[in-house]
């Protein structure tokens, strides 16, 4: 078993989008894929307990079902950072049940995808940050870049926080999120000259999701075996 690790830059920058279309394009190379969540805010009240749109569509397109409690142990309501919600739930975020649930999963594919929450350096509890957690699961991360304002600084200060933590970089995605990005072209070369780790793909804007499109925009082959 192997798998992955996404984070990204910032919250909202396409970590999900990139998650399923990588689920996605490993299924296409006949890998058998599981997703998972550990810890998610802005979770919503069902029948079944809280439950995160996010974490559910990684459930759904994994090729073994699987309880939603292994994809997302750690669910809250607020759509604030990880550690308030938990500290207002009255809840501490446990690695150690985080490790159990993905060393279950593991069991039951070729490769597991792992959506980090937030961007990389967003705490979990005292003194534990999701970097910490990539750790723990010794995964080689995959780094999302949002296209926008600002994504420059956001992505060389991440990537540099990912190896000074000894975590293994396995490459970079650029993902466009606004339509009218500018220099479109020069921010990709100044992310590609400075990031120094492979690129998995460029995604452009899309209105719609689809997943098939954004599989199809990532390098298998620019990723560690």
């Amino acid at each position: 078993m192997s798998g992955f690790f996404i984070t990204g830059t910032d919250t909202g920058v396409g970590k999900t989008c990139v998650a399923l279309g990588l689920m996605v394009a490993l299924k296409k190379s006949s890998a058998s894929v599981l997703g998972m969540k550990p810890v998610a805010s802005g979770c919503v009240r069902t029948d079944e307990g809280l439950r995160n749109e996010d974490a559910r569509q990684l459930q759904l397109l994994g090729d073994v079902s699987v309880p939603y409690v292994q994809v997302n142990p750690y669910a809250f309501e607020p759509a604030v950072a990880p550690h308030l919600a938990a500290a207002e739930a009255g809840v501490v975020i446990d690695p150690a049940s985080i490790v159990k649930c993905y060393k279950m999963l593991a069991r039951s594919a070729d490769v597991l995808v792992v959506e980090g929450v937030g961007g990389w350096k967003v705490p979990l509890g005292d003194n534990y940050a999701v970097s910490d957690l990539a750790l723990a699961l010794d995964l080689p991360v995959i780094l999302v870049v949002g296209l926008r304002l600002g994504c420059i600084n956001h992505a060389l200060l991440t990537a540099q926080a990912i190896q000074r933590d000894g975590i293994r970089p396995a490459a970079w995605v650029a993902n466009q999120l606004d339509p009218d990005y500018p220099m479109l072209a020069p921010t990709l070369d100044s992310l590609s000259d400075r990031l120094h780790m492979p690129m998995l793909g460029y995604i452009p804007f899309m209105q719609i999701r689809d997943l098939d499109r954004i599989a199809a925009c990532l390098d298998l082959d620019s990723l560690p075996v």
